[in-house]
């Protein structure tokens, strides 16, 4: 959460320490426990009582969920050891891209190069050809629609972190279950982008909708491939 709420504006992650964003009181140790310090201060800072955000203990509790999900559903595997990159990514592109409309580039740098090396050691360097080839197609696919939505509306249709996560969507999932997490991804984001268009604003953040697309596809892998199989697709 640090990353999505830091790196956007150029800060680091370590210095200043966590703090109060009120009163910039450093937290303790004690102060900093996921969740359960939220709840011993009662939701407010101890130096100046003045309330902490209900989405810090919000995404500490996504954050464990997600991290327990993936060992319940995989074991120690490879698949667990990719759950836990995405889920860690989902935490970031949501604090980031919801705040700031922004995906960062380091963090998708650095779980792409984690991914490739878990695909390799758990099968060979053909298998990581194969896949960096269908992270290339989604990304060229997600381009091209990125062109015809400029061309359509006159203006930045889709960002452009939103192609390179599209790139990792490939990376994981392949060409086919990768087309079905974009699908997918466009039914999430529809109801948000209702009420954003009722709001008349000019810009809604895609990528918290890509990644968890990308996540439910993962889980879900066999059967939406079943699925796929049946459709002869």
């Amino acid at each position: 959460m640090v990353v999505g709420l830091r790196r956007p504006l150029k800060q680091s992650i370590v210095k200043p320490p966590s703090h109060c964003e009120v009163c910039e009181h450093y937290l303790k140790w004690y102060e900093l426990i996921p969740v359960l310090s939220f709840i011993i201060s009662k939701g407010k800072c101890r130096h100046c009582h003045n309330r902490i955000s209900f989405y810090y203990p919000l995404v500490e509790l996504l954050s464990g969920f997600l991290f327990a999900l993936a060992y319940y559903i995989f074991g120690f595997s490879y698949e667990c050891l990719v759950m836990i990159c995405l889920a860690s990514l989902l935490i970031i592109i949501f604090v980031s891209d919801f705040k700031y409309f922004v995906i960062l580039d380091g963090p998708l740098i650095i779980f792409s190069l984690l991914i490739i090396l878990f695909i390799y050691l758990n099968s060979d360097l053909k298998a990581v050809g194969f896949k960096i080839m269908a992270g290339l197609i989604l990304a060229l696919f997600m381009v091209i629609v990125r062109l015809i939505g400029n061309k359509i509306f006159k203006r930045d249709s889709l960002g452009g972190g939103d192609i390179k996560l599209s790139f990792l969507i490939g990376l994981v999932l392949g060409v086919r279950l990768g087309f079905v997490a974009l699908i997918i991804s466009s039914f999430i984001a529809f109801p948000y982008a209702l009420y954003v268009m009722n709001k008349k604003e000019d810009e809604m953040p895609y990528g918290p909708f890509l990644i968890t697309a990308l996540i439910v596809c993962f889980i879900f892998q066999s059967e939406f491939l079943n699925l796929l199989d049946l459709l002869i697709i």
